[in-house]
């Protein structure tokens, strides 16, 4: 993956050059070039071949030339040999085409489709059911994209697969190392890194294109929520206003004692959708709440039953367990099945009713009171970004199920709007 701003070259390099020089290389394998609409993906097939038609790239291969009865912008091929080009717009069919190499360049068009949860939807189950299957083992995949949402094509993967990707992140001004580490854990890249171009902080990507002081006024004009995902390759979402990162302080330990709820918000979807979510949460004896281990995933229903039976046990008998009861009679019978699956526990159901808003009031009252704590761990990350993005963001079954359960603690019933 490669997260570079916008006008400074990327799909030039990538996107045109690379498979030119690709094909010069490697002319038995094929490329599928993509991006987010057929014109724009052919529009760069055709640059790919004139280049490949041209003399500069004639002197480095000469060997090496296009069919001349296979020259289509969407596909053409090199001259008896098996490599081939073929531009395709995302959610367009790959259909009997398969490659070596397969390009992304842009899978969104713009930022209003990236904050559609439809769209971004429909980019990645083409992406899945489509173009992956397309790239032969032993393949390569580079996606090059403007970041525009942090679950766009690229934050889905690397939430997924985040160990599979070699991620080069450019921003238009250098961070300092703080700033880098707080982006880079958000993206699932590390800590610790530097500067990709060993770049001192506040400098320019490419300051002969844009210099520092058009980088900034580019930032009061864009905005932040802008300039943090196009031009420094870090989306985050909006605060939502109910929560806010300075209320919820992270702690090495929690008080050994308390009463301990688990609260589960269940989905069953696998890969996509919603997540299922067991928020623990313990109220100490000093008066505080510590959340202390949040368990996350899109799991299928088997799946989410394992893990919530694995989860029980580890927890131990002491930590009482409530599961969320979704309206009519499918969730009744479902939160039935968790408690037959959770038998020799303490274990509640609870059919929930009100605006999630209002069951997540108390807690966000609590902590911006300086109440509630987050035990440090890997989860956190993705738990404060959901909670202070709540709720305008993409997600809430971690608000839910930490609600659930601090509601539980304080020894309230099911929220009802005033």
């Amino acid at each position: 993956m490669i997260f570079a701003p916008p006008q400074h070259g990327k799909s030039e390099l990538v996107s045109v050059r690379l498979p030119a020089f690709w094909l010069g290389r490697r002319p038995d394998d094929p490329v599928i070039l993509a991006s987010y609409g057929a014109d724009l993906a052919e529009w760069k097939s055709r640059q790919v071949r004139q280049i490949v038609e041209g003399g500069e790239f004639r002197a480095l291969f000469p060997e090496i030339a296009t069919r001349r009865d296979s020259r289509a912008v969407n596909q053409w091929q090199i001259a008896e040999r098996r490599g081939f080009l073929k531009a395709v717009g995302v959610g367009g069919p790959v259909t009997g085409h398969g490659a070596l190499l397969g390009v992304i360049d842009d899978p969104f068009e713009n930022w209003e489709q990236a904050q559609s949860v439809t769209h971004r939807n429909r980019v990645w189950e083409w992406y899945r059911g489509t173009f992956r299957t397309r790239i032969w083992e032993g393949g390569a995949i580079i996606l090059i994209m403007t970041r525009w949402h942090e679950d766009d094509l690229a934050g889905r993967l690397l939430q997924q697969d985040a160990g599979l990707w070699r991620v080069l992140r450019l921003p238009a001004l250098a961070e300092t190392p703080a700033e880098r580490d707080t982006n880079n854990a958000k993206l699932h890249l590390g800590v610790g890194l530097p500067d990709p171009l060993g770049r001192a902080p506040g400098a320019a990507l490419c300051p002969g294109r844009f210099s520092v002081a058009a980088l900034a006024a580019l930032k009061t004009d864009v905005g932040s929520l802008v300039w943090s995902a196009e031009y420094q390759g870090a989306p985050t979402l909006p605060e939502g206003g109910m929560f806010k990162r300075a209320w919820l302080p992270i702690v090495d330990a929690a008080p050994a004692a308390g009463k301990t709820v688990r609260y589960w918000d269940k989905a069953a979807t696998s890969g996509g959708g919603d997540f299922s979510v067991g928020a623990k949460l313990r109220r100490g004896e000093d008066g505080g709440y510590y959340v202390l281990d949040v368990a996350r995933g899109q799991w299928s229903a088997g799946e989410r039953n394992r893990v919530m039976a694995q989860t029980a046990a580890l927890d131990g008998p002491e930590c009482e367990i409530w599961v969320e009861q979704e309206p009519g009679s499918g969730g009744r019978e479902s939160a039935e099945d968790s408690l037959r699956l959770l038998a020799g526990y303490t274990v509640h159901r609870e059919p929930v009713t009100g605006e999630k808003s209002v069951r997540a009031m108390p807690l966000a009252a609590q902590a911006e009171a300086g109440n509630v704590h987050l035990v440090r761990g890997a989860w956190n990350g993705p738990f404060i970004e959901e909670l202070t993005a709540f709720p305008t963001g993409t997600n809430d079954d971690q608000v839910d199920a930490a609600s659930g359960a601090f509601n539980k603690l304080a020894g309230r019933r099911s929220m009802r709007p005033l």
